[in-house]
């Protein structure tokens, strides 16, 4: 076939941004007007990350077609400003599973189903099939976990079978750590490595080098000499200001057009406007001056910042669209409830809370959207950050005390959020929230809605169980706490907005479409405010 595909590898430890170097790959090859999608494999036995504790593998992203998925999927669509459907998401839960399955229905009839060849097989067709269906120039395909991981070894072996048929590109994102001791750059762990993935049958095209400042030239030269590879195939890739300066850093050690001439592409050039209006928005974002805004997220898992990344790449996206100088403070919601001062929102220009489960720091978050509210401090509430408003709303100014969700009070007499009718015959906890992008209707003209989104008709995405109880909306809304956007049907609560100051919440997740070129409408307007630029 015609399509293309770059593997992305990741030696001598995890946690060295494959997600961020793959969507760098998929920016560049976007540039030159190839069209190009991305597949994740995980070696998790899990089916999809919809079940994870955050703390162990941080935030759980949802696209549009309910699929719950790794954060890489965020990183990806933010740099390709494309939505990804969950096929991109290959799972050694699913694999396994498609193959029992296929088993029990007996496709391998008086066979003995092994790894090798029947699921390497199988994983070999899901990329073809992929492929082919997309109409794809170039499929990415980012390996998760480090290469000797037991999890994915399976994998890699399937991506060698592949190269012997398709055309393939292997890249290792790899690390070269500094000695503290004596200030130099080390290349050991590396060879090392490279060796290993030699001994599984792949030879890397291209090595990735993360460092903590820039590699230096002799380091590069060693690298070539044991490695076999051309200089132009050993890249840096240092720490930086911000992941979206990695595409325009690749170009200029010209890694785009050692990947071309690998690829026999002769007469493909870049589309400058399309690399112009990338670099405009990346120094937008990366900005040292201009007016800073400070902004409070006040999260149950402040302590693991990749459960929030959307949300704080959602507020980069549009301070640098409104040139403002972005600070966040991470408030843990647990220490709120300790502290009855507050003190760690005071001079704070803006406050969010973000989605979460369970009780653990609920009270916290209360007391932060108290504050908000009593202090006219613009505030943002995103999924949990909807329902708990209406909690506080109606035990302090309604007067409904102990007013409380379901989910953490089943007996509570005013259960204002309450678990979705459809929810109540569910048995299982994956795949089975209300997911996915649903349309909601702003039925208020004159709202911080409609002034966000500037039309009627909208779409967002959203994980949840619980809802906004239409049993309290008469009175919630005599009150001031208004019911701005409905779903289409008019049946569940959307948005809630404050009927004074800037307050307004949602049911949805909208920072998992926002995008660096074009940021969340929610977003821009709660900084607008923030920076009193609106609202005062």
């Amino acid at each position: 076939m015609n399509t293309k595909f770059i593997v992305v590898l990741g030696s001598v430890m995890s946690g060295l941004g494959k997600g961020v170097v793959s969507s760098s790959i998929m920016k560049i090859l976007d540039m030159y007007d190839f069209k190009v999608l991305p597949i994740k494999f995980d070696g998790y036995l899990n089916y999809d990350c919809g079940t994870m504790n955050p703390y162990r593998h941080g935030e759980v992203f949802v696209l549009n077609d309910k699929g719950e998925v790794d954060m890489d999927f965020g990183t990806y669509e933010r740099f390709l400003n494309k939505d990804i459907t969950s096929n991109s998401s290959i799972t050694g839960g699913k694999v396994f599973g498609e193959i029992i399955e296929d088993e029990r229905k007996g496709k391998f009839l008086g066979q003995d189903v092994q790894v090798i060849p029947h699921l390497t097989n199988e994983i070999q067709e899901k990329i073809i099939r992929f492929a082919s269906k997309n109409s794809l120039d170039f499929v990415v395909i980012e390996v998760g976990g480090t290469v000797g991981d037991l999890e994915n070894g399976y994998f890699i072996e399937a991506m060698r079978q592949l190269s012997l048929k398709e055309s393939v590109v292997f890249v290792d994102v790899t690390y070269i750590p500094r000695l503290k001791t004596v200030g130099e750059q080390k290349t050991k762990p590396t060879q090392s490595a490279f060796r290993a993935l030699m001994a599984m049958g792949i030879t890397p095209n291209f090595l990735i080098c993360r460092t903590d400042g820039k590699m230096e030239d002799e380091i590069k030269k060693k690298l070539s000499m044991f490695t076999s590879l051309a200089s132009d195939r050993i890249i840096n890739d240092p720490d930086m200001d911000s992941p979206y300066q990695l595409p325009n850093y690749l170009i200029e050690q010209k890694f785009d057009k050692a990947l071309l001439k690998l690829l026999k592409y002769k007469n493909h050039k870049m589309n400058a406007k399309k690399r112009d209006n990338w670099n405009v928005n990346v120094e937008n974002i990366v900005r040292k001056e201009g007016k800073e805004v400070k902004i409070a997220i006040v999260g149950k898992y402040v302590d693991l910042r990749d459960s929030y990344v959307s949300v704080k790449e959602a507020l980069m996206h549009a301070a640098g669209k409104l040139s403002l100088k972005l600070k966040i403070d991470w408030v843990e919601s647990e220490n709120l409830e300790k502290d009855g001062s507050r003190t760690s929102l005071e001079g704070v220009n803006g406050i969010i809370v973000p989605g979460g489960f369970g009780t653990r720091g609920i009270e916290g978050m209360i007391s932060a959207i108290e504050y908000a509210r009593t202090h006219n401090v613009p505030y943002l509430g995103l999924c949990l950050g909807m329902q708990l408003m209406t909690v506080e709303f109606a035990r302090n100014v309604c007067g409904l005390t102990n007013a409380n969700s379901t989910e953490f009070n089943p007996k509570t007499k005013y259960n204002v959020v309450d678990i979705l009718p459809s929810q109540l015959s569910v048995d299982k906890k994956g795949g089975t929230m209300r997911l996915g992008a649903w349309d909601m209707v702003i039925k208020d003209k004159n709202s911080i809605a409609f002034s966000a989104y500037q039309k009627k008709i909208v779409s967002e995405r959203h994980r949840h169980r619980y809802e906004f109880n239409n049993k309290f909306r008469k009175l919630l809304e005599s009150k001031g706490l208004k019911v701005t956007a409905t779903t289409t049907d008019n049946k569940l609560v959307e948005i809630v907005e404050w009927s004074s100051g800037f307050g307004i919440a949602t049911q949805a997740h909208p920072e998992l479409k926002s995008r660096i070129e074009s940021p969340a409408p929610l977003f821009i307007s709660f900084l607008k405010a923030a920076s009193n630029k609106l609202y005062k």
